[in-house]
């Protein structure tokens, strides 16, 4: 049976829209789809090793994200982890309160029997020279790794950020609101790279 990597969406600036792509730094949050992010990425399924399954559990910018949305992602991952079609989770989230998601997500999993990946952007969908194709692409790629003897690569929820960094839900925090590269693990570091 082959198995299948599963992308969770929540919305956030990963799925968002500029009215001008010139300008990306006044767009709209949650503009588009978990699907439609994931059918404009070349070579995706050839990243997951296999095939691609999305499903939509919120569409907010993650300013606005609450308890009612955790749960949501929380009962969506647990049923996914269960589930032995599933390799892998991915989950697009927006950058505002993506290391409370991971970390919520660490203490309730626990320790996992597959990864589950966060994954966001720090510019919109349609901006001239967006983050988040390659930072999904990476999320994809991280959750499809396999070790030498064929079992998943990460066990621990993790974020992963612009230019392929994997940085754990204990140490990840958001440390400036513009750059690329928005999060960092302090004195802890990344825990690796895509």
């Amino acid at each position: 049976m082959q198995q299948k990597i599963l992308i969770l969406g929540t919305g956030g600036t990963i799925a968002g829209m500029a009215d001008d792509a010139a300008h990306p730094g006044k767009y709209r949050a949650a503009q588009l789809s978990v699907g439609a992010l994931a059918a404009a990425i070349p070579g995706i399924e050839k990243a997951a090793g296999g095939s691609l399954d999305a499903q939509q559990v919120a569409q907010i910018d993650s300013k606005d994200m609450d308890e009612v949305v955790w749960l949501a992602l929380l009962q969506a991952c647990d049923k996914a982890l269960h589930d032995d079609t599933v390799a892998g989770i991915v989950i697009t989230h927006g950058t505002d309160t993506l290391e409370e998601t991971a970390w919520f997500l660490h203490c309730c999993l626990g320790q996992l029997p597959k990864p589950v990946v966060l994954t966001c952007a720090m510019r919109p969908a349609n901006a001239l020279m967006p983050d988040g194709p390659q930072n999904l692409r990476d999320a994809v790629a991280a959750a499809a790794a396999r070790t030498a003897t064929g079992e998943p690569l990460l066990t621990e929820v993790v974020a992963v950020t612009g230019g392929g960094e994997l940085h754990s839900a204990r140490w990840v925090q958001k440390v400036h609101p513009h750059r690329l590269m928005a999060f960092s693990s302090g004195e802890q570091g990344a825990m690796g790279w895509v």
